[in-house]
Parts: C-alpha cells; structure tokens; sequence
C-alpha cells in the first residue's frame, strides 16, 4: 500500500532543483496508487571511475527514498554508453574507455552503492542489454527522431561549435543513445544532475516518438566539496569518499563552513526541511552551537556506512584529538633510514620520499601555509634538516593527518 500522494511529493521534493513536470509526477503517483504498481525510476550511472564520493550520494539517496515508498528502483550502468563517454559539461573530446576499465569499475560500484541503496529492491542493468542488440537500421530510425539543431542547442555543443573545437560525431549520439534507455525500460522517471538536464529532457521527447508516456525528469543538484565552491570532485581533493576510515570521513566533514554544513544536511541525511530551518535559526541566534550540528551531522553520515558503532569511535577519537590536544590512539608508522655519511635529511623531501604528498612541489606548498609540525611545533623553513637525535618524532600534516617517525640510522 502505497502512502498519500502529498506525502510522497514532500520527500521525493527535498532538496531537487527541479521536477519536470511536478504535476506529471503527482499524476503517475496518483495512479501508480489506485493500481498499486510501483513507478519504474531509473538513473544512469557511467561507470568513469570506481570510487563513489558523497558528490554521488546525493542521487543515490533520492533514488532511496523512491525505494522507501515502494517504487521500482533500477541502478543503470551505462556500460554501453561508457564507450563514448558523456560531453556533458566537457570542452574536448573525452577519451573512450576500455571495456575492460568499464567492467573493472561496474563491480566497484555495485559493491559500494549497496551501502545506501537496498540489495533487495534495486534492480543492476546494463545497457549494452540494448544498446548492443540494435542493428544499424534501428540507429538510424533512432536518429531520426531528433535533429542536430536540437542536439546544438546544448551549452557545451554550443561553446565548442562557435569556438572552432571538434565536436566528434559519436558525442552527438550520446544524448539520443541515453534518451533510447529509458525507452528499453519504460521508464517512468528518471533521475539526474542539473548537468544532465539536457539529455533527460531528450529521454522524453524519444519516449513521446516511441508512443511512451513521457518520463517525469527530476534533478538534484551537484554538491559543493570541502571548500563549499567548487562541484565535489576527487580531481579537485575536495571530496570525502565514502569508503574512506570513519575517522577521515568525520575529520574532513569537520571542517565545512557553517552554511555548507546546512546545505550537507538538506542533501546528505533525511533531517526534514522544518528541523534544518529550526537550527540554522537557533544557530544565528546563539542558541546552540554549530560545532555540535556539525558533529552531529558528521556522525550521522559516517553511520551511514559504517555503522553506528564506528561513528561513535570516529566522533570520541575526534574530541580526543581537537577538543582534547591528543594524539591519535593509532598512527601509521614510518621508518626512515639514515647513513652514517648523511645523517640527516630534508623536510621536504622525506614527506615526498615518504609517499605522503605526490611532489616535492605540494611539500613546499604545505610547509609555506602552515601544514606541517613535528612534536607539536609548525616549521616553516623549507630549508629545515632532520637529523634523527630523537629516534621517534610525530609529524602532522594538515589538521587531522599524524605519522609516527621512527629513525634508523645506517
């Protein structure tokens, strides 16, 4: 039995930028209760890389709550698609994938959205299920339904085709080939992010041509990272991953502003609308203390995937560290070797040797803003020189990163 249709809009409404149209959306869910048949509500993933950041989480918990009230919920891989690669957003031509890194990365997912999603009420496809099957009359008929003025109007076509870049004849074909998907499953929504709004209004102007009920198109917004400007991305560094420690999880969502603390709630929990509002007012007004909404929240996503008792270790071992001025109860450990001829060595270069940072470039740049302490005291010389007269030192990078050093010398 399904719930009141109101009751259904007010969650399937919390934090989407857009739903087109709403009241196509009130209509199906009005009927897919008279009849009692869940709705069929797709989202299309590219299997582009093997890690899920909270960036991702944000469709992913839509689609949960599409699973909480009883619908069809169908977790597309675009293994198929992922041989052309999404122009979204894209100035140049992206690079194809292997079939091999798409299949490599199709398992990462499965295994890790199933840390939101329910194993049980979500169904995997693939869409090289039809994609591969069409014969090329069946492209061409495909292609038919659409014109290349249409497929111009895009904003990345638009730029690149006024600018003289190529524009690859394949990437035109990744909208039509992404709208036929919803054809193959008869969807009757499909989720994306804003940046995908073009192709989703596609998928239903090719379900119009297939004499299909077009699909409801509902879009959430792409998530700000750790900095709270730029889209959350690893590329970036401003990320949190969600197979990251718990205590990493929890350190980085620690540092969010105040007002991007909000903004991760309205996206990443189920707090309703009314409770956020509630304490962004109590906040202003002094009445409780946006470090404790905050720890509050980061607790709450840790245990999202990993349970309650790891948030809880995560969120005491926290305190211990910043509120407390300890030292981790664990550190990874790192032996550095000294010669006798040379029995010292540059700070720079034993946080690059030591694998820590990528380049001796990012070790500088981290010494210069203050990021780095041994026992407890910044050092800001790039010049400075260790020479192992304490056997075992503790250095620090960043606010949440400790390494116990251990000299030998040789």
């Amino acid at each position: 039995m399904f719930k009141p249709v109101e009751e259904q809009m007010k969650l399937l409404k919390k934090g989407a930028v857009e739903i087109i149209q709403e009241e196509d959306l009130s209509r199906k869910l009005e009927r897919s209760r008279k009849e009692n048949q869940p709705l069929r509500v797709k989202a299309g993933f590219d299997p582009t890389a093997p890690d899920i950041h909270l960036g991702h989480t944000v469709l992913l918990r839509k689609m949960k709550h599409f699973q909480e009230l009883g619908h069809e919920v169908i977790f597309l891989i675009g293994d198929f698609t992922g041989l052309i690669g999404d122009p979204s957003g894209r100035s140049a031509t992206r690079p194809a994938m292997t079939r091999e890194e798409i299949n490599k990365n199709a398992e990462t997912y499965k295994q890790q959205v199933f840390k939101i999603l329910d194993p049980e009420k979500t169904i995997i496809d693939f869409n090289s299920r039809w994609l591969g099957q069409l014969t090329s009359f069946e492209i061409i008929k495909l292609t038919s339904k659409y014109t290349v003025a249409r497929i111009l109007e895009r904003d990345d076509f638009t730029k690149r085709f006024k600018a003289g870049l190529p524009i690859s004849v394949h990437e035109l074909l990744y909208p039509l080939m992404q709208a036929y998907d919803s054809v193959a499953l008869q969807a009757d929504v499909e989720l994306g992010g804003t940046d995908q709004t073009f192709n989703l209004l596609v998928g239903r102007e090719i379900q119009r041509e297939y004499g299909q009920e077009p699909q409801v198109v509902l879009t959430m917004p792409l998530l700000e990272g750790l900095d709270g400007v730029e889209k959350m991305s690893k590329s970036l560094d401003n990320y949190v991953g969600i197979n990251e420690p718990p205590q990493e999880i929890f350190g980085k969502l620690m540092s969010v502003s105040d007002q991007l603390m909000f903004r991760y709630y309205e996206l990443l929990t189920d707090v309703e609308t009314e409770q956020i509002e509630k304490w962004k007012k109590e906040a202003k007004e002094g009445q409780v203390n946006p470090r404790d909404l905050k720890a509050q929240l980061a607790r709450m996503i840790v245990a999202d995937f990993w349970g309650e008792e790891e948030a809880k270790k995560a969120a005491d071992e926290f305190d211990r560290i910043f509120k407390h001025k300890n030292l981790p109860s664990e550190m990874e450990e790192k032996l550095v070797e000294l010669s006798q001829r040379e029995p010292s060595v540059g700070l720079v270069d034993l946080i690059y040797n030591l694998g820590i940072v990528p380049s001796r470039g990012e070790a500088k740049r981290l010494i210069r803003q203050g990021g780095v302490y041994l026992d407890g005291q910044r050092i800001d010389d790039l010049e400075y020189q260790l020479d192992g007269s304490k056997p075992e030192q503790i250095l620090k990078i960043g606010k949440r990163k400790f390494y116990r050093l251990k000299f030998v010398l040789k």
